[in-house]
C-alpha cells in the first residue's frame, strides 16, 4: 500500500468535519447566551424570587385611571390644543398652580374629527397629567357630528320637503338621535377612548337640533316616539353599555333645563339625565338666557344670581327625585351632588373677568354644591379668578370601574 493512499485514508471526512464544525458552534452560542443573558439575570434578580423568564417576557402595564376628586374644578381644552405642545403645558401648569384638579379634552368636538388625529401622543400626555393628579374628562360631541353625517347619510336628520340632509343655522348637519346604529358608534369610542386613559366620559349634544327651520325637519330613526323618550331610551343605553362595565359618564345639558319641566322641545329633562349619568352638568352660562329671564333685563350683568336661581333649582329637583326613589323603596341613584354645572370665562354678550367668574362659583358654593367646570372655547382662562391651592388629593389605580 502506498504512502500517499495511507495519507488519504487517516484524512477525516468531509462529512465529520460537518459534525464538528456544528457542534462546535452550538456550545459557542450557548456559552455566550449563558454568560451574558442567564448569568446577568441571576446577578440582577438574585435576591428576589422574579425568575429570568420574566424579566425577558414582561406584562404589558395596566391602564392607569384616577378616581373622580371632590369637588371637581375643571376647565376645557379643545382637540386641537391638545395638539399644541406649548399650549397644553400652559393649560397642565395652570392646573398644577391652582384650585383646578381636572381638565375636559375633546374627544370628538361638532366636526366629527377625532383627538387622536390632531394629538397624536394623546395617551402619554394623559399619563402625564396622572402623574400629578390631574383628572382626565373626555368631552364628545354626540348628535352634532358632520363627518359621520357626510359618510352615514342615511343616519341624518332629514330635510321633510326633499329627503335631503338638513342642516342648522350654521349649516351643521345633525345624526338622527333615534339611530341606534349611531348610538353603537358613540358607545364604542367612549370604550375606546376610556381605554386610552380617560378618567370619564362627558357627553354633549345628547339632544336633538333646536336652531334653524325646525318646520322642514323630518326624524326617520326617532319615528313618532316624542323626544324626551328618545333622549331619555339614548341616556338608559349609555348607562347600561358604559357605566354597567364602571365607565364614569357625565352629561351636558341646557341651563334651562334646570328651571323647565318640558323637554325645550329638544329632548333634555333634567331628571332623565340625573336617572343614567353619574354627573349632570347644566350649562349655566348667563349670556345663554333670554332678556327679562327672571325679571333680569340682562342676565350678563347679574352672573352669580342666574347661577343661583338656576342651581338652587336643580338641587331642590334633585332632591325630590331622590325622595321619591327613597319612599318607594328603591335605593336612591341620583343625588344633588351629581350636579356640576359649566360656568362662563368668555366674552359674549358681556364682559366676564375675575369678578363676574367667582361671582358664579360662588353662587355654585351657595346653593351647596363644590364642583364646576370652566369653559372658554378660546382655551384662554382668566388666571385671577382662581384659588391658589388646591382643595383634594387623588388617587390612581389600575384598571375599570375607578
Amino acid at each position: 500500500m502506498s504512502n500517499s493512499y495511507i495519507m488519504e485514508a487517516r484524512k477525516p471526512s468531509k462529512f465529520f468535519i460537518g459534525i464538528l464544525l456544528a457542534l462546535g458552534l452550538t456550545v459557542t452560542v450557548f456559552t455566550f447566551y449563558y454568560a451574558v443573558f442567564v448569568r446577568s439575570a441571576e446577578v440582577t434578580y438574585s435576591s428576589t424570587d422574579v425568575t429570568p423568564a420574566s424579566v425577558i417576557v414582561a406584562e404589558p402595564p395596566s391602564i392607569r385611571h384616577i378616581d373622580t376628586p371632590t369637588p371637581v374644578r375643571a376647565v376645557y381644552m379643545t382637540s386641537y390644543v391638545a395638539g399644541v405642545t406649548d399650549w397644553r403645558e400652559d393649560i397642565k401648569s395652570l392646573i398644577d398652580d391652582t384650585e383646578l384638579n381636572a381638565i375636559v379634552i375633546d374627544i370628538k368636538d361638532y366636526t366629527g374629527v377625532l383627538l387622536i388625529e390632531r394629538a397624536k401622543d394623546i395617551e402619554e400626555y394623559i399619563q402625564e397629567l396622572h402623574n400629578t393628579g390631574i383628572y382626565v374628562i373626555g368631552r364628545l360631541s354626540v348628535f352634532q357630528d358632520q363627518r359621520y353625517v357626510k359618510e352615514h347619510p342615511e343616519l341624518a336628520v332629514k330635510r321633510k320637503d326633499n329627503g335631503d340632509v338638513w342642516r342648522d343655522r350654521k349649516g351643521i348637519t345633525w345624526i338622527d338621535p333615534g339611530s341606534h346604529i349611531a348610538w353603537d358608534y358613540v358607545v364604542d369610542m367612549a370604550k375606546e377612548y376610556y381605554s386610552l386613559g380617560f378618567d370619564e366620559i362627558n357627553f354633549d349634544y345628547i339632544r336633538f337640533p333646536s336652531d334653524g327651520d325646525m318646520s322642514n325637519v323630518s326624524y326617520v330613526h326617532a319615528g313618532t316616539s316624542t323626544r324626551a323618550i328618545v333622549m331619555n331610551n339614548f341616556y338608559s343605553y349609555l348607562n347600561q353599555q358604559l357605566r354597567g362595565e364602571g365607565i364614569v359618564i357625565s352629561a351636558d345639558l341646557f341651563g334651562m333645563t334646570t328651571t323647565n319641566k318640558d323637554d325645550l322641545g329638544i329632548g333634555q329633562v333634567l331628571e332623565s339625565a340625573l336617572k343614567h349619568f353619574d354627573f349632570v352638568a347644566p350649562m349655566v352660562y348667563p349670556s345663554h338666557y333670554p332678556p327679562q329671564f327672571n325679571g333680569w333685563a340682562n342676565p350678563n350683568l347679574v352672573p352669580g344670581k342666574i347661577v343661583a336661581f338656576s342651581m338652587e333649582r336643580a338641587v331642590a329637583r334633585a332632591d325630590e327625585l331622590d325622595y321619591m326613589a327613597s319612599t318607594t323603596g328603591i335605593t336612591a341613584s341620583t343625588t344633588s351632588k351629581k350636579l356640576r354645572p359649566w360656568l362662563q370665562d368668555f366674552q359674549y354678550g358681556g364682559h366676564y373677568g375675575e369678578i363676574e367668574i367667582r361671582a358664579q362659583k360662588q353662587a355654585v358654593y351657595d346653593v351647596g354644591l363644590d364642583s364646576w367646570m370652566m369653559w372658554d372655547p378660546a382655551v384662554k382662562y382668566t388666571e385671577s379668578a382662581l384659588d391658589k391651592e388646591a382643595t383634594t388629593s387623588y388617587n390612581i389605580s389600575n384598571g375599570q370601574g375607578q
